[in-house]
């Protein structure tokens, strides 16, 4: 796709390398995330969606050789996972951590023959229930801090201390840094910002249909980025990876997302609505401050230029249809040419 920029990413090995290879679980799959290690490429994790306790996570990835997927972990998991991601460890400095968010935070350590869990992070000791966790971020500038957003209206930021291994012992322990009451129903998702040293900046969306955004130097207030006009739930939010001044958001059953400018506060800069059903993903490039993939129920996967903005974003610049409801979009920071996708059953990477 000749409108984004060259990514310097590796050549293919020898011989025409496809543009899509395929990955059939054994179950539906919900989350799903790239690794970021240099040294794992095409290396990805995916949680199952079963209604009941019992679920898996999976961790996959593409022999080159052969050109196929290969499950090369699966571990339990109580409940579906509502996200999984990877250390963001682009240097390959820390251990190989991966981290899952449903009626807990746990964070596992990904061995060659296992996986193990490290530690599970509850916040509420007090009580008998959890407040399930809608979604959690990991600070790509400190990847000690992580962030959690729960349907008990709270956002809490936890610290990880990473120790020496000695023996068996656990390696990761982690402590509540802070946690607050970000909104006034539950909160779905929240996501650090790459703003003024991308350690202590934070937004969150919540059922209240407001974007917040919060500095960890001065919790005593928020600010209001945004309020849907009709109060609908925001479900998703995610920042530009290259100009901290843009997020994206999407409201509950919407078909459209929403571009905001921080500057500008409660006015949309921009709506992206070509998809023909509700909106389920929202990825950024990673190399590109102005290009964007959506996906929806529509089975499409959309890629739009922005730089019009301003000017109304009239069409996608990219289009693919899948064979089913896509609930899942994920770009890979490392290989930016490539995106991956959730339907059904099947994860499928594209390269754009």
């Amino acid at each position: 796709m000749s409108a984004l920029p060259p990514s310097g990413t590796a050549p293919p090995p020898p011989g025409k390398r496809k543009e899509i290879y395929k990955y059939e679980a054994p179950w539906i799959l919900y989350s799903m995330n790239w690794s970021v290690r240099p040294d794992k490429r095409f290396r990805l994790a995916v949680g199952s969606f079963v209604e009941e306790y019992n679920n898996k996570v999976q961790i996959a990835s593409l022999d080159e050789e052969t050109s196929e997927f290969v499950a090369r972990s699966t571990f339990d998991h109580p409940y579906p996972t509502t996200k999984i991601m990877w250390i963001p460890d682009t240097k390959g400095v820390y251990p190989d951590l991966l981290a899952t968010s449903g009626d807990y935070l746990r964070v596992w350590r990904v061995g060659d023959s296992e996986t193990r869990l490290e530690c599970l992070l509850n916040n509420n000791k007090n009580s008998d229930f959890c407040a399930p966790l809608t979604s959690f971020d990991w600070n790509e500038v400190d990847p000690n801090l992580l962030g959690t957003s729960s349907i008990d209206t709270t956002c809490t930021i936890w610290g990880l201390e990473t120790g020496q291994v000695l023996g068996r012992v656990n390696l990761v322990t982690g402590h509540v840094k802070t946690q607050l009451i970000a909104h006034d129903k539950e909160v779905y998702d929240i996501a650090f910002s790459r703003a003024g040293g991308g350690r202590d900046m934070f937004a969150s969306v919540g059922a209240d249909g407001s974007v917040r955004m919060f500095d960890l130097r001065h919790l005593e207030h928020s600010t209001i980025i945004y309020e849907d006009p009709q109060h609908h739930p925001l479900l998703r939010l995610a920042w530009n990876k290259q100009d901290p001044n843009y997020l994206a958001t999407m409201a509950m059953d919407a078909m459209e997302v929403i571009i905001l400018d921080v500057r500008v506060p409660c006015t949309p800069v921009a709506r992206l609505n070509n998809h023909r059903a509700c909106v389920n993903g929202i990825a950024w490039a990673p190399h590109s401050s102005c290009h964007i993939c959506t996906a929806a129920d529509d089975h499409q996967a959309l890629i739009w230029d922005i730089q019009q903005m301003p000017r109304a974003i009239e069409d996608p610049i990219l289009a693919y249809t899948s064979s089913g409801e896509i609930n899942q979009i994920q770009w890979s920071s490392t290989q930016p040419d490539w995106i991956a996708i959730c339907y059904n059953n099947c994860l499928e990477i594209l390269r754009v």
